[in-house]
């Protein structure tokens, strides 16, 4: 395995590179925006931070990042655009995807542990099954940073001889990786917000997967650190929308404390921003905490040999309803914040104006959704979740 030495290799590098990479994302905003994907010199930037790394451990030369060291580099380049929070929080699976691969297949796949993967993981394509593999077919949505990506990791239903397989009993699903170049992209994303992420749908058309290549997240082939867990893809998701809400909040204030009220007396001694600016800080800062609470919780229960079912059932609910809430509490702050600049908020290029509509794209996204509700409640009276958070879908 060949890796640059340059990029940074450690948790405290890669967040000191990625907060120091941020003004310039910001600077490029509008861009990468107009764009509707990240320019190839952005995606290079972000590969120099050691961003797509992140999930690569130790033993292959990577840096092991822990979840909530993931988290805050998610964090911090999301700080300097939404976009290229988004898709570093996506690119950086490929470490976390090589847990659930052969060893050897995936040191073939990755000679690199600065390559980036994309790919939706719920089960829209068909996987027939072939003599050492699966004949590949489908349509997929929401391939995040599918533009820049070397490997594209997609869900299928099984089938065989193009009927559902196993013939009895619920129809199986698998995961098989493709490289980019046997996927056509559809430029479909034209969208509210979001839009420098490149999330366009794609199509594979009859491709052949080995066997080697395909994985499920109940099948740990390669790893047995707290990374190596079925809803690991999920976990530094909430850096996306905190970074979004901390970059509102600052640029909010900075705002304030510049301006001047008609006929005297500063912005930052008016009582109605000064209420509004610290009922969305509180909301901010008890959120984090949720976040990283329940994250921790749960690494130190798995970093210490334990697995998800040693959580308790509080502990357990935690990690989807953090999430969830870190999701719609930013779109909360940046909504109440556009409210208080008021015509000022309305004007592009206005941050305002563009973070609104990216936390309002984001929450579309099904960890924001109600159905997490009904999996968290589910874990709390000890019933059957509706929802199977083991996919980790990302995308």
């Amino acid at each position: 395995m060949s890796n640059n030495p340059a990029v940074p290799n450690t948790a405290a590098e890669i967040l000191a590179a990625a907060k120091a990479l941020a003004p310039q994302l910001r600077e490029r905003s509008v861009e990468i925006e107009q764009n509707r994907r990240l320019p190839a010199d952005v995606v290079e930037l972000i590969r120099g931070t050691g961003a797509f790394r992140m999930g690569f451990s130790k033993a292959w030369g990577g840096p092991e990042l822990t979840s909530i060291e993931q988290t805050e580099v998610v964090e911090a380049l999301a700080y300097g655009d939404t976009s290229a929070g988004w898709c570093a929080m996506i690119g950086m699976d490929s470490g976390l995807y090589a847990n659930f691969l052969d060893e050897v297949t995936a040191k073939e796949m990755f000679p690199s542990i600065d390559m980036a993967t994309a790919g939706l993981l719920f089960p829209t394509g068909k996987a027939d099954r072939v003599p050492g593999g699966y004949r590949l077919t489908g349509r997929w949505q929401f391939g995040s940073g599918i533009t820049q990506a070397d490997w594209v990791v997609s869900g299928a239903f099984i089938t065989e001889g193009g009927k559902p397989w196993p013939a009895e009993g619920p129809q199986d699903s698998i995961l098989l990786v493709v490289p980019r170049a046997e996927v056509e992209v559809i430029d479909t994303w034209h969208t509210t917000g979001l839009a420098g992420s490149g999330s366009c749908d794609y199509t594979i058309t009859d491709v052949f997967v080995p066997d080697r290549r395909t994985m499920t997240f109940g099948d740990v082939r390669n790893g047995e650190s707290p990374l190596a867990q079925p809803e690991v893809h999920m976990r530094n998701m909430p850096g996306v929308p905190l970074g979004v809400a901390r970059a509102a909040l600052d640029w909010v204030r900075d705002q304030v404390v510049a301006k001047s009220q008609p006929g005297g007396g500063g912005w930052n001694d008016n009582w109605r921003m000064q209420v509004a600016l610290a009922e969305c800080e509180a909301d901010y800062n008890a959120t984090r905490s949720a976040v990283y609470g329940a994250m921790r919780r749960q690494w130190e229960v798995l970093a210490d040999g334990g697995t998800m079912d040693d959580l308790t059932a509080d502990e357990r609910a935690a990690l989807p309803l953090s999430r969830l809430h870190a999701f719609r509490t930013a779109r909360s702050i940046v909504m109440r914040l556009y409210d208080l600049m008021q015509t000022g908020s309305i004007y592009r290029p206005s941050p305002l104006d563009r973070w609104l509509r990216d936390t309002m794209t984001m929450c579309q996204h099904v960890v924001a959704q109600d159905k997490i509700l009904q999996t968290a409640g589910a874990y709390l009276l000890g019933s059957k979740p509706g929802f199977p958070l083991s996919l980790g879908i990302t995308g």
